[in-house]
């Protein structure tokens, strides 16, 4: 017979004659693509509207051109000097204060910021009503965190009491440029007119202030004298940052989640092409009568596999065109869910590159994994139409399918270094992956074992025959256990890292932990706060005093030569922010003495200043015992020697310091005292906090019951948005499990045929199909949770120092839901071979 000719038309023709009787079966593979293109087209998408909207919102973002910082009062010289920058200037103080609400009586550590008229120059504050925004810095009155007014029961024109002042609430403050939800969430932030914050008493002595000027520059002027302003910045000591600077730090921050994100929808993609993978092989070991009857007519074996390679492409594409337009649509949502995290009005424009690229990383990796089972085909024989048993190369034998793994390894290592920019985390990812993939069949390979191994014969007919489909050819065990436990683990391993995080900090006030902290207790008011929190019966476990400074030279060397020679050895950012330390010659229980001795009391002038420093702190200096530190002390330059290092548990509920100098220096220091206590309950803790608001407003309040309620309330903000795109993994591995159990009702015709002939019931096969489904949906959900767990331990352990003690009622629920949906949908897929009679159903087959 002469030999069919290898042209495209013919093999187009065949391919769409082959795929019609399985055209349902080739769609529902195709749509174990959709979801992951769409999370990736999704997150492209966001990207490049992001990017523009920074673009288009730069100035907005910071609300001035120029914002020049310290975290130390002004002198008058550095004040003319900023006064004669810009073309318009506004000044703004911020602090952490405590609030009182004189409505509902109830006390808040919140930000104040006094900010004088002008600011912003570009956007505006978003208040309600509308012109709050304005109008608030006409009279005594406040703009007050919307959040605030919601825990309080406020409304604008009650009033709040800040300091010695009582301020009218002007609105309600819903967003302000350059901040997101999650910030104002740990700080919420309370706006007051700048000539009020003198007459509020809250600048003391010591007190932690930071001061803010915003500049607007004419045109382009601000980069031609940026240059000449920034030695003088640097001699003030002050810090900067411009329009284009915060652009780029917010370019920077989005960028790590933009990737984050992207992973988290590869991993999705993975899924459904693993489901892909799995599902045409089943669909290949159908079709094998048929293509043993094309060898027959002389079509070669490159000849049928270009025809099933042409319905896999066909898949590919027609996936990755579906998950475009649902990733668009998708897109239009995002916003929504990271409007808390971005502080920017994000659009929803169409994206033609993410859409491009999300078409071809689709297309390309679908083909990848699809071309997987297609290998075989080249060595059907025409035998196999008559039933003749051939022996076929191993798989592990065939050097296209190493090379088509080699192939898979390097895409995803790859595309996870486009987006991540760094090779080694790229590999780690992608090796990760692999050996999760790898653990999980292994893990299902022994289950299955297992089950066949030592599967009690004396169990009830129903139990035996649904343990027994577990390791029967045909089974699905392997796929479900991969795809759903991967989807499951990555799920779980969420949901235990959150509690992790949130129940380290529920532990550190169990038993007998202090719970809340005064701070910014001025020296004439410690005696006095310390007999109020007796008076209340609340035990008074430290009080400590505390120095604000900084460091001027490590081993005589300064940070302008640090940061132009780097052989001097001390990094730059040694040199950076303040640093609060205090004064003692003892340890505490949270520190351990690694090195050295600790100073002793210091009598004269010319005894040596000896002080202690916290072991990684020491490590951020490069320096040791013997070495030599200048601080500057508001002004005072004291020399010092590192005279010993400790290690220091930061988990306990005290104060802990970087660095403690020796009694004798630091007394006549500008300096603030806090005040570390135990509260009973709430109620003791509101009472309690209202008595010193109103005798002392400058003292401010940390509960630690309020700490956990807003660790809970941030974690769960990042949570949600990604469980949001986690979910697309968990549907995706949805979508497979469905296609895996449609195909397995065609492998399952005849054996469910053979039992209704045998004479089971159609209860009885209800009953075998449910249980199976269900010691699938059991095994892929519990191997996940397993996975999720060993991770998390590790995490919990390694990386936060925590223990790992999980609650099990939200673990139970995962599993159970998991195992259900298969059920559901085993259930679902087979119930025509139970309903119809069963020479109806072999005919219809």
């Amino acid at each position: 017979m002469s030999k069919t000719p290898l042209n495209i038309s013919w093999l187009w023709k065949m391919a769409l004659r082959d795929s019609r009787r399985s055209r349902s079966r080739l769609l529902l593979f195709m749509s174990a693509i959709v979801l992951g293109v769409a999370a990736l087209v999704s997150i492209f998408s966001l990207g490049d509207n992001v990017q523009k909207d920074l673009d288009a919102q730069a100035k907005e973002l910071a609300g001035a051109d120029l914002i020049v910082e310290t975290n130390r009062p002004p002198s008058a010289s550095t004040l003319q000097f900023l006064d004669s920058i810009g073309a318009q200037r506004a000044r703004e103080a911020s602090f952490a204060s405590m609030v009182y609400f004189t409505k509902s009586k109830g006390t808040r550590l919140v930000q104040v910021r006094a900010l004088e008229e002008g600011y912003p120059f570009y956007g505006s504050f978003q208040t309600s009503p509308v012109n709050a925004g304005k109008t608030f810095r006409k009279k005594q009155s406040a703009l007050v965190d919307q959040t605030l007014l919601l825990q309080f029961n406020a409304k604008p024109g009650d009033t709040i009491q800040v300091g010695n002042l009582f301020f009218e609430i002007a609105g309600a403050l819903e967003q302000a440029p350059g901040r997101t939800g999650l910030s104002t969430t740990v700080a919420p932030p309370v706006y007051i007119p700048y000539e009020y914050l003198e007459a509020t008493g809250l600048l003391q002595k010591g007190s932690r202030v930071s001061y803010n000027f915003y500049f607007r520059f004419n045109g382009n002027s601000l980069a031609q004298q940026l240059p000449a302003l920034e030695p003088r910045f640097e001699k003030e000591g002050l810090d900067f940052e411009t329009s284009d600077s915060r652009k780029a730090e917010t370019a920077r921050e989005f960028n790590d989640l933009s990737s984050f994100l992207t992973l988290i929808s590869f991993i999705a993609l993975l899924l459904g092409c693993i489901g892909v993978a799995s599902s045409i092989h089943i669909y290949m070991r159908e079709k094998i009568a048929s293509i043993a009857i094309l060898r027959c007519l002389g079509a070669s074996g490159q000849q049928t596999f270009l025809i099933f390679l042409l319905q896999v492409a066909v898949i590919g594409l027609a996936g990755a065109l579906a998950g475009c337009a649902l990733g668009t649509i998708v897109q239009q949502g995002l916003p929504y869910l990271l409007k808390d995290i971005l502080p920017l009005q994000l659009t929803t424009a169409i994206s033609w590159p993410a859409i491009g690229k999300g078409l071809l990383t689709g297309l390309f990796i679908s083909l990848l994994f699809g071309i997987m089972p297609l290998l075989s085909i080249r060595n059907i024989s025409p035998l196999y139409t008559l039933r003749i048993s051939t022996e076929a190369q191993p798989g592990w034998r065939d050097p296209l399918r190493w090379l088509l793994y080699l192939l898979i390894f390097v895409f995803i290592t790859v595309f996870t270094w486009w987006q991540t920019g760094n090779s080694t985390s790229a590999l780690l990812f992608t090796t990760g992956i692999l050996v999760a993939f790898l653990l999980l069949v292994a893990l299902a390979w022994l289950l299955r074992a297992a089950v066949k191994r030592f599967l009690p014969h004396q169990l009830a007919y129903v139990w035996r025959q649904g343990f027994a489909n577990l390791y029967r050819p045909n089974n699905q065990t392997l796929i479900l256990v991969v795809t759903i436990g991967l989807g499951t683990a990555f799920i779980g391993t969420l949901y235990f890292v959150q509690h992790i995080l949130v129940n380290r900090v529920a532990l550190s006030s169990s038993g007998k932990q202090p719970n809340i902290v005064l701070f910014d207790i001025q020296p004439s008011q410690r005696e006095a706060i310390a007999d109020l929190a007796q008076n209340f019966r609340l035990p008074v476990q430290q009080q400590v005093p505390i120095v604000t400074m900084r460091v001027e030279t490590v081993n005589g060397k300064n940070a302008l030569q640090a940061k132009n020679d780097t052989a001097v050895g001390t990094p730059a950012r040694a040199f950076e922010g303040e640093l609060r330390v205090t004064y003692r010659d003892t340890l505490t229980d949270s520190e351990k003495l690694l090195e050295g001795k600790m100073g002793t009391t210091v009598k004269g002038p010319n005894d040596p200043v000896l002080v202690s420093l916290e072991d990684r702190y020491a490590k951020r200096l490069r320096v040791s015992v013997g070495d030599s530190i200048t601080f500057n002390v508001q002004g005072m330059l004291v020399k010092t020697i590192v005279g010993s290092i400790r290690q220091v548990n930061w988990q306990r509920v005290q104060t802990n310091f970087r660095a403690i100098f020796p009694p004798g220096v630091l007394e006549a220091a500008p300096q603030f005292h806090v005040l570390i206590s135990r509260v009973p309950s709430r109620e003791v803790s509101a009472k309690f906090q209202q008595a010193v608001v109103a005798r002392f407003p400058n003292v401010s309040i940390i509960d630690l019951n309020l700490i956990l309620e807003v660790l809970d309330e941030v974690l769960g903000k990042i949570g949600f948005v990604v469980r949001f795109m986690a979910a697309f993994s968990i549907l995706t591995g949805l979508i497979v499990l469905i296609a895996s159990v449609f195909i397995s009702k065609y492998q399952r015709v005849q054996e469910s045929v053979l039992l209704r002939t045998l004479g089971a019931s159609r209860k009885q096969i209800g009953q075998i199909t449910a249980l199976e489904y269900f010691f699938l949906g059991a095994l892929a959900a519990a191997t996940g949770l397993a996975l999720a767990a060993a991770a998390s331990w590790a995490l919990a352990v390694y990386m936060f120092d925590a223990p790992f003690s999980p609650s099990i009622l939200p673990v139970l629920v995962i599993f159970f839901s998991i195992s259900g949906l298969t059920v559901l949908i085993g259930w679902l897929n087979s119930r025509d071979v139970v309903r119809k009679p069963p020479l109806e159903v072999l005919r219809r087959e």
